[in-house]
């Protein structure tokens, strides 16, 4: 099992920064951010695995970066916000290398409950 703990949700205005932390309870070797703002299906933000690999979605693309410390801890680093980053996001965890699946929320086994994140414009 692991249990996620997400934090540093806020409420900022356009142009903001925020970075989001998400703690996990032990080694997760594929991690990611999602996030769904309202009326709208959950969507990849970023995901990154053991080996630092990467991806991130087009629409933040130079503007949020994902890290990860050495132990179990997962950053978001999120600059220049805009309105249309408005939502609940979600932090996700598999204790198996990042695949094909790594876009999906649901093949992830582990997740968390969501920190919310509004700006104004």
């Amino acid at each position: 099992q692991v249990q996620l703990m997400e934090s540093g949700g806020d409420s900022v205005q356009a142009g903001g920064s925020l970075r989001l932390s998400c703690t996990a309870s032990r080694y997760a070797r594929c991690m990611g951010w999602f996030r769904q703002a309202a009326g709208e299906e959950r969507k990849a933000v970023a995901t990154i695995d053991s080996d630092k690999d990467t991806t991130v979605a087009d629409s933040v693309k130079g503007r949020f970066t994902i890290s990860r410390d050495n132990k179990n801890t997962l950053y978001l680093q999120m600059n220049n916000l805009e309105p249309e980053d408005t939502a609940l996001y979600y932090c996700a965890a598999e204790t198996i290398q990042c695949g094909h699946w790594r876009l999906r929320f649901n093949a992830y086994n582990y997740r968390g409950q969501g920190t919310q994140v509004t700006v104004s414009s």
